[in-house]
């Protein structure tokens, strides 16, 4: 007889997880500068954990995370050029002042992508596509916490994370085909086009998985649980956001591979509703 699937935890995780859809929502809602400054204080702190992972040094890893809040900065207020210039300060820091650089680094760099694609996305296609991108990086993460704990199974790579079963990941993948495939109905006319968003959603809820296997796998080298403590019931910000950088790199790559003009010009273009 298998056990009772563990929920202890759930109260204070739906709490936390309240509050944060709300500022996110609040931020996504205001658009501009709020929005903004919000993903530059969320790829800071994302820093600063990456690095307390791999850098025993307080002050390194405090510089660390303004320096990838500076990079993001740079890149949506400044230029190019000081953007090139504060990575580069970024990667040395990588290089010289942690144990495992490269791990560093690419984190690093996920994170700065993710959150520049994140505002892009947000000046391309308005609030509503911000809501849709991030509900399937919810549902994916909703839908792999409930039928894991419920259904259970075998696990899909238990040396790097002992909880997650091939049952959960299926169950990510049908939620947030649920949430995605609602995209193109948010829009008059355009519902021609829900099987363009329902293979995107599954293409981003598969790359959010990545996402958190990643990060699984970093935290388990450095023999710790959580990134850190930020967020009662969940670790800290790259524990619950780990998925969003994933889903976001991949989303950027698809802009950089080929500028994703169908899909903007399809009409995920909501700002003008």
């Amino acid at each position: 007889m298998s056990p009772c699937p563990d929920f202890s935890d759930l109260l204070q995780r739906v709490l936390s997880a309240i509050v944060m859809l709300v500022v996110f929502a609040l931020a996504d809602w205001a658009g501009g500068d709020i929005w903004a400054g919000l993903l530059i204080v969320i790829a800071g702190m994302m820093g600063w954990e990456v690095s307390r992972l791999h850098s025993d040094n307080g002050q390194v890893q405090v510089a660390f995370g303004m320096l990838i809040a500076s990079v993001v900065l740079c890149w949506l207020f400044v230029s190019s050029f000081w953007a090139g210039v504060v990575t580069a300060l970024a990667v040395a820091t990588a290089l010289a002042a942690h144990n495992t650089p490269v791990t560093v680094a690419g984190w690093a760099a996920a994170i700065a992508v993710c959150c520049v694609v994140l505002h892009i996305l947000r000046e391309n296609t308005g609030s509503l596509g911000i809501l849709w991108f991030v509900g399937i990086v919810v549902a994916t993460d909703v839908g792999g916490y409930f039928t894991g704990r419920l259904i259970g199974g075998p696990r899909i790579l238990p040396r790097v994370s002992p909880k997650k079963t091939w049952s959960g990941t299926v169950g990510g993948w049908v939620l947030a085909a649920v949430a995605g495939v609602g995209g193109p109905f948010l829009i008059a006319g355009q519902e021609r086009l829900w099987l363009l968003f329902l293979t995107g959603a599954i293409a981003l809820s598969i790359a959010a998985q990545l996402g958190d296997l990643m990060e699984s796998s970093m935290k388990r080298r450095a023999g710790v649980k959580d990134s850190s403590s930020l967020i009662p019931g969940h670790g800290g910000l790259l524990d619950r956001f780990d998925g969003l950088v994933g889903a976001g790199v991949a989303l950027g790559v698809a802009w950089g591979c080929c500028r994703c003009e169908e899909f903007l010009d399809a009409g995920l273009n909501l700002a003008h509703v």
